[in-house]
């Protein structure tokens, strides 16, 4: 098994807080990790996806409480929200007695409607974790930190650690669920197609009244061959043949479900008239974003017109991960930039008052004429941190005065 980072976070949530609630999409882990918190906390276990305790939580979820006391993991509890206006008066009578941490662990992979149910009870009483796929620091044993411009750290990171471009190919196109990396010889097809089966008939269904499945896959692929690209709902919609509100309903969904996420656009007030204002989608998963736009191996993404959006989608999905593998995404905001010249900043992110300008490209040797953009913001309200290209090359350089190229193993 491999060691997870967000584990030490999730531990310090549960010794600190009532109740820890860990969302994320279906097969990140969250169910393994709540078989370590059972082994190494004591606590209880019980599953909602079990149709017998699932309705036993239903029908009378005071008797399925009592049934279950504190200190238990409750998995998959969006599948019976009756269960939080109960649970909360359960967290307040342990509290009175004096219990105010180490209660309950909530999972779901819902996270609006998880969240919705949380916040409607316990607010003030929960430690929120928001767990993604594996990264690729996670997979080769390399510690994790929340990536930052550092020269000295990333010099240090990169002396023993290095991801060839071949290699980096094949895990993006595999993808980072633990499943295809505690079974090497799973077939990743094989593990997407019953992955899209399973989160259509189980996560959506249980979400929306979903008439036409064959649509919502539709818009899925679609969106895959988008990853990285401004959302435009009125072209989805003409595209997939629903309307508009529909394409935004069914956004959410995948939004709710962790499959996609999406980044704004950033602006301050000396820029509201000249940006855009469209959000840009981006996958949470490589791997299943090639399965669905038909990428199908590390050969196929090295030539395909998609290449440049996948290893974007790479970069930015990594370095999120590093900000929420160690909790910090609550410190740290992540935008893009793009005005109406149709300049663009593939990731900003605003951290302790200061924006770090990124750029993320697939191939290795770059110059001053590649970061022009980043002039558009040497304005800012705030203090700029060197901007960076992320990119395949080997070696880190500098270009132009606050630029430095580095390469994809500083995350």
């Amino acid at each position: 098994m491999i060691n997870r980072t967000i584990y030490k976070e999730i531990i310090k949530s549960i010794k600190n807080k009532p109740v820890t609630v860990i969302t994320g999409a279906r097969q990140v882990g969250k169910t393994t990790l709540c078989s370590l918190i059972e082994k190494d906390l004591g606590f209880g276990y019980v599953t909602l996806a079990d149709p017998l305790m699932r309705n036993a939580a239903k029908e009378d979820p005071a008797e399925f409480l009592s049934l279950h006391p504190a200190p238990y993991i409750i998995d998959e509890i969006q599948k019976a929200p009756e269960l939080f206006d109960y649970l909360e008066g359960v967290v307040d009578a342990n509290i009175k007695k004096g219990n105010k941490r180490s209660l309950y662990v909530l999972t779901g992979s819902q996270a609006y409607r998880l969240m919705k149910g949380v916040s409607e009870s316990m607010s003030g009483r929960v430690g929120l974790i928001s767990m993604e796929p594996l990264s690729l620091s996670e997979i080769n044993e390399v510690e994790e930190n929340p990536f930052e411009i550092n020269l000295e750290k990333i010099s240090n990171r990169c002396k023993n650690y290095m991801i060839e471009s071949n290699k980096l190919y094949e895990y993006i196109s595999r993808g980072f669920y633990p499943e295809l990396y505690d079974n090497l010889e799973l077939d990743s097809a094989a593990f997407y197609a019953d992955y899209v089966a399973t989160y259509i008939e189980r996560d959506v269904s249980d979400f929306i009244n979903l008439k036409d499945k064959q649509k919502f896959i539709n818009l899925m692929t679609i969106l895959a061959s988008l990853t990285g690209q401004e959302l435009i709902y009125d072209n989805l919609a003409k595209e997939i043949g629903v309307d508009k509100k529909t394409i935004q309903s069914w956004i959410s969904v995948l939004i709710a479900g962790n499959i996609i996420h999406i980044l704004e656009p950033y602006n301050e007030n000396s820029m509201t008239k000249t940006i855009t204002k469209r959000p840009k989608v981006y996958f949470s998963d490589t791997g299943l974003a090639c399965y669905l736009a038909r990428v199908n191996s590390a050969e196929t993404l090295k030539y395909s017109y998609l290449k440049g959006h996948m290893v974007e989608t790479y970069i930015i999905n990594e370095i999120i991960k590093s900000y929420k593998n160690n909790h910090k995404d609550v410190n740290a905001s992540f935008y893009y930039y793009r005005d109406f010249e149709k300049d663009e900043i593939d990731l900003i992110i605003l951290s302790d008052g200061t924006l770090s300008l990124i750029e993320c490209k697939a191939g290795e040797e770059y110059n001053k004429s590649d970061i022009k953009v980043f002039d558009k913001l040497k304005n800012t309200q705030y203090k700029l941190n060197k901007g960076v290209i992320i990119c395949t090359t080997h070696a880190i350089y500098p270009i132009g005065k606050n630029c430095l190229v580095l390469p994809i193993s500083s995350i």
